[in-house]
């Protein structure tokens, strides 16, 4: 039987060596980066359950690819070895790729920065898929059992299966958190977004597969916490209440990513909580500059906060994400930013610097401006590494600014006020303590 290695390379990366250092000396810090590692790819296992009964399968997501790991998937004897990565670790997938290609074995690479990097990512390997891999995945499949492998399957954003595939859960193993998809894509178009609306039109998934994937889950792992992996969960025109429903028989720990605009939706923060909602991810982004493309969720910064307010009198945590180092950032800028998160009644904080991704808006105006960086290639793309030369600040000055404030911001006092919010917060939600509304 032809068997397929899916290997993904995801997790928590920092390229500057003091800024690691620092990171992992900080609770908070500690914190987001293992909330970020702890994450399991979720395409591989979506591509392994649409195998074909005749084919089987081994799934394997290392911390690091040196030390045999190479030999200990070749002793699975893979005819196929399929390979997702991240943009930052997209140059470790390819000298990964390039060594099972040195054996005699054939590879395939996807994600997303591989659909928008394609003529890069085919010298690396035998086949390339760009866009969504399901469309194109059984076609290839068969093309590899023909030992005739097509150097690029390509996915049109209209291109779709006609069924959402049920993702192999149980190649993860024994995992603390579980992801899974209600929808593709986001209607919105936020400049420095490098989410799936590159590679798929938005489209929501019907409710019977919600269903079906969380009791697969739920037999794993019968208190599993899960992220809902969506861009912007509320974004679109689904029955919020058929949704709240599927989610409350379910009896799980729910986290997930919307704009703030839900904190100004009563039908859903009504629900929110007994559904089972644990935490909300929302994007305030920069103080100094707002990204075209941000539609609906560009507003006044007050507004913005009201809602995230809202969302957490519900019995929700917000966990309010900023970019640092756009448009207009300076000392001073970033100063007021540091006062304003420790001030802030957020529950949790995510901020990084502004990344810009291969295939976004801002990285073809960067790119235009002739401002990113030539020296640092995409292992610097972690979200925590400076890759272009901003427009007030010197490559220094950001990233001296941008080590200070997390100094700041995820240090022992800082996290421990924020640790109490999450508590008091949590107090009201009704799921986690059930008496005590």
């Amino acid at each position: 039987m032809p068997h397929v290695s899916f290997i993904t390379l995801s997790g928590f990366r920092i390229h500057k060596p003091d800024l690691l250092e620092l990171g992992l000396s900080l609770p908070g810090f500690q914190d987001r980066a293992s909330a970020l590692s702890q994450l399991p790819a979720l395409g591989l296992i979506t591509l392994a359950g649409m195998l074909p009964e005749s084919w089987t399968s081994s799934y394997h997501s290392p911390v690091e690819t040196q030390n045999g790991f190479v030999e200990l998937v070749l002793r699975d004897q893979p005819d196929l070895v399929a390979i997702s990565a991240l943009t930052p670790s997209v140059t470790e997938a390819y000298t990964l790729s390039d060594s099972f290609r040195v054996q005699h074995v054939k590879t395939v690479i996807g994600g997303l920065h591989v659909s928008t990097c394609p003529d890069e990512a085919s010298q690396h390997a035998d086949a390339v898929v760009v866009g969504s891999g399901e469309p194109v995945w059984l076609e290839l499949l068969a093309d590899s059992e023909r030992q005739n492998l097509k150097p690029r399957y390509i996915a049109g954003r209209n291109q779709r299966t006609a069924e959402w595939s049920m993702p192999r859960f149980d190649l993860l193993g024994n995992v603390q958190r579980y992801t899974l998809q209600t929808q593709r894509g986001c209607p919105l178009a936020c400049d420095f977004c490098a989410a799936s609306r590159l590679i798929e039109q938005f489209r929501e998934k019907p409710a019977k597969n919600i269903r079906q994937e969380l009791a697969a889950i739920k037999k794993l792992k019968k208190n599993a916490l899960v992220e809902l992996a969506d861009d912007n969960t509320f974004a679109g025109e689904r029955d919020v209440h058929e949704f709240f429903d599927i989610l409350e028989e379910a009896d799980i720990r729910w986290f997930t990513e919307a704009d703030w605009r839900l904190g100004e939706r009563p039908e859903i923060l009504k629900r929110l909580a007994a559904a089972g909602c644990v935490q909300i991810l929302t994007g305030i982004e920069s103080l100094v500059f707002r990204y075209p493309g941000m539609a609906q969720k560009n507003v006044e910064l007050n507004r913005m906060i009201d809602a995230c307010h809202a969302i957490q009198e519900a019995g929700v945590c917000v966990n309010g994400c900023f970019i640092l180092g756009a448009q207009g950032e300076t000392e001073e800028s970033i100063d007021r930013l540091t006062q304003f998160l420790l001030e802030s009644t957020f529950a949790e904080l995510q901020v990084t610097l502004q990344t810009p991704f291969p295939g976004t808006a801002l990285y073809r105006r960067l790119q235009q401006s002739g401002r990113l960086l030539p020296e640092r290639d995409w292992s610097f793309y972690t979200l925590f590494d400076v890759t272009y030369q901003p427009d007030l600040l010197s490559v220094e000055q950001l990233e001296n600014g941008f080590q200070e404030m997390i100094q700041n911001v995820y240090g022992p006092s800082a996290t421990l006020r924020r640790k109490k919010i999450r508590r008091d917060i949590w107090r009201g939600n009704s799921r986690l303590y059930p008496t005590s509304n």
